[in-house]
């Protein structure tokens, strides 16, 4: 009986921590059947963890500028989809495809951004 317990709460755990860890990357605030494009000029890029993420100066029509944050993976996955600390710098012009806020908020989940070197960075394919 004691052997049984040993082995099940350590497996129990880690069935919580997963759970938990999915939680977390939940993808739920984001309208993953709409892209939106943005042309903008990159204010920051954070290379962090649990998730890098954008900051995109963007002009709208009539010229005035908003900030939209963007939500990238974890510098872990962007390493491994070709992306670096240095993809991204501020001043660089970009135009970000994501996926938007279901709230209409201004900030969305990258899908790809190209860059000024004409480079495509991709990162969610949904």
């Amino acid at each position: 009986m004691k052997t049984s317990v040993k082995l099940l709460a350590p497996a129990l755990v880690a069935l919580f921590a997963a759970t938990a860890a999915q939680a977390h990357h939940s993808g739920a605030m984001f309208d993953n059947t709409k892209t939106v494009t943005l042309v903008g000029t990159i204010k920051e890029f954070a290379w962090r963890n649990p998730h890098a993420s954008v900051e995109v100066m963007v002009a709208d029509a009539a010229g005035a500028v908003s900030q939209w944050s963007i939500e990238c993976s974890t510098p872990n996955i962007l390493l491994r989809k070709g992306w670096n600390i240095k993809s991204l710098l501020p001043g660089d012009k970009v135009t970000v495809v994501m996926h938007p806020m279901k709230d209409g908020g201004k900030a969305g989940l990258v899908m790809t951004v190209l860059t000024p070197s004409g480079t495509t960075l991709a990162d969610h394919n949904f």
